[in-house]
């Protein structure tokens, strides 16, 4: 038979109080609790955002669009010479390179070689030096003619 305690009977809990979490942000621009804060009179904070709930664009300065490219355009960038295209060319073929081995030579991909010998690449000293160093030729600064 289980034996009972015969000392006095205390207790161990201490008392636990719970306190009401704060509202979300999300819960405070519910349109149900903002109604509610009016109707109870509590006070309700408003921010009015600039151009909120607008589709309108900002009316700034009017600038002719045409005029702004003009004035801002830099002068056409100059593109490789025509001596330098065909020397390029006759280099390779001497070489009997392809366009895509004359590439992976001088670590380049394959549409940048193609644009240097159709004469629409914008000229990059150290490509070209690349191509120098692979072909054998000279093609930065004037010739000795």
């Amino acid at each position: 038979m289980p034996t009972r305690f015969g000392g006095a009977v205390t207790q161990d809990w201490e008392p636990v109080v719970l306190h009401k979490s704060k509202p979300k942000a999300q819960d405070l621009r519910d349109p149900k609790a903002v109604n509610q804060a009016l109707r109870s009179g509590a006070p309700v904070q408003t921010i009015k955002k600039f151009d909120a709930g607008s589709n309108r664009k900002t009316a700034g300065p009017v600038v002719n669009a045409r005029k702004l490219d003009e004035g801002t355009e830099p002068a056409a960038l100059d593109r490789v010479p025509t001596d330098v295209r065909q020397t390029i060319q006759k280099a390779r073929l001497e070489k009997k390179l392809s366009q895509a081995e004359l590439a992976k030579l001088i670590n380049e991909q394959l549409k940048v070689v193609q644009e240097y010998e159709n004469g629409k690449a914008v000229p990059n000293q150290s490509v070209l030096a690349k191509m120098e160093r692979v072909l054998g030729v000279k093609l930065r600064g004037k010739s000795g003619k």
